[in-house]
Formats: structure tokens, sequence, C-alpha cells
């Protein structure tokens, strides 16, 4: 028996909650563009100038990108977990649950861009050249200070995002007033084959996202004002983060082998984070290791520079490695209950 348009409605919904945060995230980055660099725009000439930079919009772009992706995906996750939850034949009864949704994360996001993101800029000025802080820091202090004031820029606009995406989430699929249905009288989930893509893309989404965050707080310890390659920065903040992504997703995958029965993807969330924390906490301890035996080298009297670029290619080497096997094994502990 075919499919009705409101079954299948229901099924495209996880997906249509996804590009409702990406179209909106794009909209309001465009609006503040524009805004920012409009030639009747205060310092519109400065600021252009600053964004033609490639040490700039390079690894602007990259950010931008995976702040919609970690929103998209959370979108996704929500959205999908209830219809696994209720089935479809229940979220096909919802009304308007795209328009609500859409409605709901417009309003935070405009709210943060309004409220928080003027109160970050107003913060960071009380310490940049010319501030009235400035002269108490020095430019080292002020090079930590920009740095601290990212890494808690970057952990509140995380928890805006996550927030505002379960606001949107729990608003739009709430339900009133919907009879209950037979789950047996639904028709055959056309999405089950796919249950193990959906928690690989998931795990590789949130892991890309969570990678790309610690690297946006480790730039605030770098001199950006200088110039740098196109190159560099291209492999840096773009090559990067593909080859982390290809590399999660490869080990999502092996460890949702053969299938999982549903998807659960919070369960791929889950397994992401983890998988991430306990990857940076073992090559910390590995990289503390190395610069002691290095040192140890050192104080022996022997030359060190080059023990320092081994040590960083043996460090890339066994993140890129450890990334894969890590993911799959937690990919697969916390699946193993739905293989």
């Amino acid at each position: 028996m075919a499919a009705s348009p409101s079954f299948e409605c229901a099924q495209r919904l996880p997906k249509n909650f996804a590009w409702i945060t990406v179209a909106i995230s794009a909209a309001l980055f465009i609006v503040n563009m524009t805004v920012l660099l409009l030639p009747s725009s205060p310092h519109s000439e400065q600021m252009r100038s600053v964004y033609a930079q490639p040490a700039v919009w390079v690894p602007l772009l990259p950010r931008v990108l995976t702040v919609w992706l970690l929103a998209a995906t959370l979108a996704w996750c929500h959205a999908r977990k209830v219809l696994d939850e209720r089935g479809a034949a229940r979220i096909s009864q919802l009304r308007g649950a795209g328009s609500r949704f859409a409605a709901v994360y417009l309003t935070a996001m405009v709210v943060n861009a309004l409220a928080l993101t003027p109160l970050f800029y107003r913060a960071q000025v009380l310490f940049m050249p010319g501030g009235p802080l400035h002269e108490h820091v020095g430019m080292y202090g002020l090079r930590s200070i920009m740095a601290t004031s990212v890494l808690v820029q970057s952990a509140i606009q995380m928890l805006v995002i996550v927030g505002s995406v379960w606001l949107a989430a729990r608003f739009a699929l709430r339900e009133r007033g919907i009879a209950s249905t037979d789950a047996s009288s639904e028709m055959p989930d056309p999405v089950a084959a796919s249950n193990r893509r959906a928690a690989a893309l998931v795990v590789a989404a949130i892991f890309v996202s969570l990678q790309m965050w610690i690297g946006n707080i480790a730039s605030g310890w770098f001199d950006m004002s200088r110039d740098f390659d196109m190159v560099p920065l291209l492999l840096g903040w773009f090559g990067v983060p593909l080859l982390v992504y290809a590399l999660a997703f490869w080990g999502a995958w092996l460890g949702a082998a053969p299938a999982p029965v549903q998807a659960r993807p919070f369960r791929a969330v889950a397994a992401a984070v983890s998988a991430f924390a306990l990857l940076q906490a073992v090559c910390i301890a590995f990289a503390v290791g190395g610069l002691l035996w290095i040192a140890s080298v050192s104080f022996s009297g022997r030359s060190s520079s080059g023990s320092l670029v081994m040590l960083a290619i043996a460090m890339a080497a066994v993140y890129l490695v450890l990334l894969v096997v890590l993911v799959c094994a937690i990919t697969r502990r916390f699946y193993r209950r739905y293989l």
C-alpha cells in the first residue's frame, strides 16, 4: 500500500527541521554581514579591509558552517527521536510543526544576536588597544584574556544553540488533543534500513563540531593579524575538519555494524562526545609524556629540535588512528543493545 502524503511528510520532518535551522542561521548571518559591511555602516571601510584578509575570512567560514552543522544535527536528532517513539501516524497529525519550530528557533537566534553578541563585543573592547583596561594587562595579558574570552563565549554560544534547538523542538513537537493510534496499523518505516548511516552521520557531525570548537578556542592564542599563506589556512580550516569528519564517520560506521534496529540519535551524540573527550585525554597524556622525554634528552646535551618535529608527526598519526579506534569502540558500546 502506498504511503499517504501526511505519512511521507512525517517521515521528512527530521530533515525539514535540519534545513530550517540552516536556513535561519544562514539568513541571519547574511543580514549581519550585510549590515556590518554596508558603506553606510560605521567603520565599514575598516571592517571590509579586515574581512578581506584570508587570515580572517578563511577561519570564519568553517566556524560558521560548523555551527550550522551542529544546530542542524541536533534538530534532526530531536525530530527523529520523537518520530521513532511516537510513530509516523501520530507525527502526521501534528499541524504546523515546522512553522512552530522555525518561529521559536528564529526568536531565540534573534535574541542571541541582539543581546549576547553585543555584550561579548563590549566586554572584549575593554581590553583592546585603546580600551580602559588595556594598559593594565599588557600584550601577553591581552592575549590570555582574549583567549579566555573566546573560550567563555564559545561555551555560552554552544549552550545557546543546544538550548534553542531543544526549546524549538519541544514546542513544535508537543501534542495537543491528538488521538492515539495503533502502532501495529502503521506502515513499515522506510528509513529503518538507514539507521547505521544515520548514526554514523550524527557521530561524525558532533565530533567535528567539537573539534572545530576546540580549534576556535586554540586560535585565540595565536596572532591572526599577521599574513598567512592561503594554502596552510585552507588545509588547516577546511582540509583537517573534512579529514576528521571522514574518519569519525568511518569509525562510527564500523561501530554500528551490521545495523542498529533503531536509530537512537542521542546515543550517537553521546558516543561522539564520549569518544572526543577520551581522545583528548589520551592525546594530552601522550603529549605530556613526549615533552618530558624531550626535556630529558635536552638536559643530556643533545639537540631537541628534531625530537619536537618527530613528536608532532607522531602525535598527529596517533590522533588520527585513535580517532577511528575510539569512535568505533564507543559507538559499538552505546549501540550494543540495538545491534
